[in-house]
C-alpha cells in the first residue's frame, strides 16, 4: 500500500455522529506491530562551503516492533545513490533530526526523495530547498523540547571520539566495551529545573504524555540534566542490540568520558551510533562491527 493513495471517509448528515466515534476510537488505538515506518523530511540547512544539508527522521507507528529494513529495494534514496546514510533500524514512535544528507551549492529545485517500505506499506519524504523548510538552531531547540524563546549565537558542536576505533569485531558471546570521549563548550548548559512541587509535578506530567519530544531516543532532557550526554542506538543491523549504558550524562557539561558495553543478538554486520549531545546540537559517529 503507498501512502499516496488516501481514502476519504465521506460522512452525511445522519451518519456524522457514527464516523466522529468511529474515527475518535480508532485515533486511540495502540499498534505494538505490523505498522509502518514514514519518513519524515524536517527541512534544510545551509553548510558554509555553500551546500546544503537535508534533514529527515522518521515515525515508527509502533509501539514495541523495531522493524529493520535493509538499504535496498524497501529503503533508498533517488536520485542516488540509494545509500545515503539513513537507518536500517527504526526505534519505535517519532525519531527526529536523525540524519543528514548534503547536496551540492547546485541542488536547485529537485526533490530529494526517500522511499521506505515497512510491514507491506510503501511512504515517502520529499526533501527540497524550499525557503520555508530552512532549519536553524531555533527551530531545532524547539522541536527538542527546550524552549522557543532564542538560542545561544555562539554554540558549538559537541565533540565525540570513541576507543578502541570505529571498525571493529567481536565473536559471539562476546560483549564489546566502547569508550566515548566527548568536549562541548558548556553552551546553552544545564537546563533550569523546576523547584516547587507544583512544577516538579507538571513536568512530570507533562513528560509522560505521548508526544514527538518524550518519544525520542536521543533526548534533549537526558543531555539537559548536565548540559551534555552521550547516547547509544543500534542505527544499522539485524537482531537486538543493548547498551549499558545507552545514555550517560557528562558531569559538568564540558567533557570526559564513559565506558559503554554492547550486548549482540545476532551476528551481522552492525553500526552503532553515538551522540554527543548539548540540547540543541547533536555531534554523531558511528561504529562499525562485524559479529561473529
Amino acid at each position: 500500500m503507498s501512502s499516496r493513495l488516501r481514502f476519504v471517509p465521506l460522512c452525511g448528515a445522519v451518519l456524522g455522529l457514527a464516523c466522529l466515534a468511529a474515527g475518535d476510537a480508532h485515533a486511540q488505538l495502540k499498534f505494538d506491530r505490523g505498522q509502518n515506518v514514514a519518513p519524515v523530511f524536517e527541512g534544510w540547512e545551509r553548510n558554509p562551503d555553500g551546500t546544503f544539508n537535508m534533514v529527515f527522521g522518521y515515525m515508527n507507528r509502533n509501539y514495541r516492533e523495531m522493524p529493520h529494513v535493509p538499504v535496498g529495494p524497501d529503503n533508498f534514496f533517488e536520485p542516488g545513490p540509494a545509500d545515503r546514510g539513513q537507518p536500517t533500524r527504526f526505534h519505535v514512535r517519532r525519531q527526529q533530526f536523525v540524519f543528514r544528507v548534503q547536496v551540492p551549492a547546485d541542488w536547485g529545485d529537485k526533490d530529494l526523495v526517500w522511499t521506505l517500505t515497512a510491514n507491506g506499506r510503501t511512504d515517502q519524504a520529499f526533501g527540497s530547498l524550499w525557503r520555508d523548510w530552512e532549519l536553524d538552531d531555533g527551530v531545532i531547540k524547539a522541536n527538542r523540547g527546550m524552549g522557543a524563546n532564542g538560542w545561544p549565537a555562539d554554540n558549538q558542536w559537541p565533540y565525540i571520539e570513541v576507543e578502541p576505533g570505529t571498525d571493529l569485531e567481536v565473536t559471539l558471546p562476546d560483549t564489546l566495551a566502547l569508550t566515548a570521549r566527548v568536549s562541548d563548550d558548556g553552551i546553552p548548559g544545564p537546563r533550569t529545573k523546576p523547584t516547587t512541587p507544583e512544577r516538579i509535578q507538571a513536568e512530570k506530567e507533562r513528560r509522560a504524555r505521548p508526544h514527538p519530544i518524550n518519544q525520542a531516543v536521543v533526548n534533549a532532557f537526558e543531555a539537559g540534566e548536565t548540559g551534555l550526554a552521550v547516547t547509544w542506538i543500534h542505527y544499522r543491523g539485524p537482531g537486538r542490540v543493548t547498551f549499558d549504558p545507552a545514555v550517560a550524562h557528562i558531569e559538568g557539561g564540558r567533557g570526559g568520558e564513559v565506558v559503554t558495553t554492547v550486548t549482540f543478538s545476532e551476528p551481522g554486520i552492525h553500526v552503532l551510533r553515538g551522540h554527543a549531545d548539548d540540547t540543541i546540537k547533536i555531534t554523531p559517529i558511528d561504529v562499525t562491527v562485524t559479529v561473529n
